[in-house]
């Protein structure tokens, strides 16, 4: 008996630490697939914010568990990630005035110059390592999959989605708060820009502009 057919002929414990994990971050791949596809352009944003917050906890639930080590000492070949070209590039298209923002990598190393990056990219970079781990749970290797979202959760996945979060978290609260965004007009990710650049690159954008098509609304303010 393979070990995928052992995996998939016992019942799945919904308590299973491995099963809660596994059913957070496949729902995290099929909701951002189809938020890309961009038959509700009108929640894209709010709704990017709550799949990111949600696997986030899972994460942080990764994190904080104990190491977790493989049963063998080399990770098994899981063949070709998923390809995320299209997502990535929808998500660009779809996020388009909002799609670049500037993040500090490591807020406790000492003055490092923030960066440009997108949404985007970061979608499509934690999609193919979610699903990596993905490939490794439904071949029946639960302990290999665990290790992986734990080890990429530390040192790709994990800081990615948390920049992510915070994009998007200012990116609503800008727009419910009727505060202008900073657009970073014209700005090439590829670039190692300083902040004074960062700064220089970004122009005005008023919320009214993208608040319709990116399905955000004002908040009231207590005169209204």
């Amino acid at each position: 008996m393979s070990d995928a057919t052992s995996h998939y002929s016992a019942p799945l414990d919904p308590d299973d630490f491995a099963v809660q994990i596994a059913d957070s971050i496949e729902s995290f791949i099929v909701a951002t697939t189809e938020v890309a596809r961009g038959d509700e352009p009108d929640s894209a944003v709010p709704f990017l914010l709550l799949e990111v917050s949600q696997l986030l906890l899972a994460g942080g639930r990764l994190g904080a568990h104990e190491d977790i080590v493989p049963d063998e000492r080399y990770e098994t070949d899981t063949g070709p990630d998923l390809e995320v070209d299209e997502l990535r590039e929808r998500f660009a298209v779809l996020l388009d005035p909002v799609d670049v923002f500037s993040e500090v990598f490591d807020p406790y190393e000492p003055r490092r110059a923030p960066v440009a990056c997108r949404i985007s990219d970061n979608l499509a970079d934690i999609v193919t390592d979610l699903g990596h781990g993905l490939a490794h749970y439904r071949a029946g290797r639960t302990t290999e999959a665990l290790w992986w979202w734990q080890f990429s959760y530390f040192s790709n996945w994990g800081p990615t989605a948390s920049a992510t979060l915070r994009a998007l978290q200012s990116l609503v609260s800008h727009v419910r708060l009727d505060q202008p965004l900073q657009e970073l007009d014209g700005l090439d990710t590829d670039e190692d820009l300083a902040e004074d650049d960062l700064a220089e690159e970004a122009g005005r954008v008023m919320a009214e502009e993208i608040a319709g098509p990116l399905g955000l609304r004002k908040a009231r303010t207590p005169a209204q």
